[in-house]
């Protein structure tokens, strides 16, 4: 029924016009049970508000630009980026919203992206993936005052809107786990150590450490770049050390590890348990299946769009934050050795 309008489904809902656009836009004003039955026939009649009426009313776009800095090298590589759009794509949808995409590799593309996106009316607001210490373009979009949504913790200590997963806490805790089990030489491959996501994995590494008053030995950790290859030649220093565990800063790192390992003739989890970080579709048909921690991409970026969408209709309010946390998934590739 696609030739329905915002009277019909008023109409039938038994309400006005307004409270429909209410609901429909999300807003806060309209009573729970009034919500749910304005979305039951809308649901049962499969109304769809047409974009350029809502935006024209509203005087919004009903986009949101989604910005990937650094992206380009590994855009079609890293499983991060699917599963990223894959959920910032549902969340839109959920919400009657588009966005549309931007990817950065240089100043270039800098002044072009931020020319597109700070013009008026364009779109509604930006979710800015953080990337790495001194993104220009991140602190040109803070001081622009465009509604702007961090998806990672900002590098740089801004009072800016952002949602995380505590990766601190959740590498502690895997780290932990090994330590539970018996391992005494465990080795970590981080993230790049110019990025925020890398440094927090790091220090719930050497943090679980620490509160077991172990010392933390600089040659059981090795810099990573979160891609297979690093953690293949990152696994091929540490086994210099003799690690019996070692923590992986992504699954794709882990991956690449555990091919060194068997090079080696060594067996996973026999002689070193493999730990990863976000759960993605590799992980769990791996030999062996990877334990690893599972990031909650869907929810990420719903919480991100829902704070855009809400920094968009209140006004710039104080920055909000949002952790999530992780989950811990043990499958094969770590064993008891207690």
């Amino acid at each position: 029924m696609n030739n329905l309008t915002l009277e019909d489904i008023a109409r039938k809902s038994g309400v006005s016009r307004s409270t429909v656009s209410r609901v429909i836009n999300d807003h806060p004003n309209v009573s729970k049970a009034v919500r749910e039955h304005v979305q039951e026939v809308i649901r049962q009649t499969g109304y769809r508000p047409h974009p350029a009426a809502r935006a024209l009313v509203s005087n919004r776009s009903w986009t949101c630009g989604l910005i990937l800095p650094r992206a380009i090298p590994t855009f079609f590589t890293d499983p991060y980026y699917p599963c990223l759009i894959q959920g910032i794509s549902q969340a839109c949808s959920k919400k009657n919203y588009t966005f549309s995409l931007f990817l950065m590799e240089n100043e270039e593309d800098e002044e072009q992206i931020f020319s597109r996106v700070s013009r008026r009316g364009f779109m509604d607001g930006i979710l800015f993936q953080s990337y790495q210490i001194g993104d220009a373009l991140l602190d040109k979009l803070v001081d622009s005052g465009i509604p702007l949504v961090i998806l990672g913790r900002p590098f740089q200590n801004r009072q800016v809107s952002y949602v995380d997963i505590n990766n601190i806490d959740s590498v502690s805790k895997a780290v932990q786990y090994l330590l539970d089990t018996g391992h005494k030489r465990i080795g970590t491959i981080t993230g790049p150590q110019n990025t925020a996501v890398g440094i927090d994995r790091r220090m719930g590494y050497q943090q679980a450490l620490q509160r077991n008053k172990i010392i933390v030995n600089e040659k059981l950790i090795v810099e990573g770049t979160f891609t297979e290859e690093s953690g293949y030649w990152g696994m091929k220093q540490l086994l210099r050390e003799n690690p019996d565990g070692v923590f992986t800063a992504s699954d794709q790192m882990a991956l690449g590890a555990m091919r060194a390992i068997k090079e080696e003739g060594l067996d996973v989890p026999g002689d070193i348990s493999v730990i990863g970080y976000d759960d993605f579709p590799m992980a769990s048909p791996a030999h062996p299946a990877l334990t690893t921690l599972r990031q909650p991409i869907a929810q990420f970026c719903f919480e991100a769009l829902k704070m855009l969408i809400s920094l968009v209709e209140d006004g710039l309010e104080p920055y909000r934050r949002v952790i999530l946390q992780s989950e811990f998934v043990i499958r094969d590739s770590t064993r008891d050795r207690s």
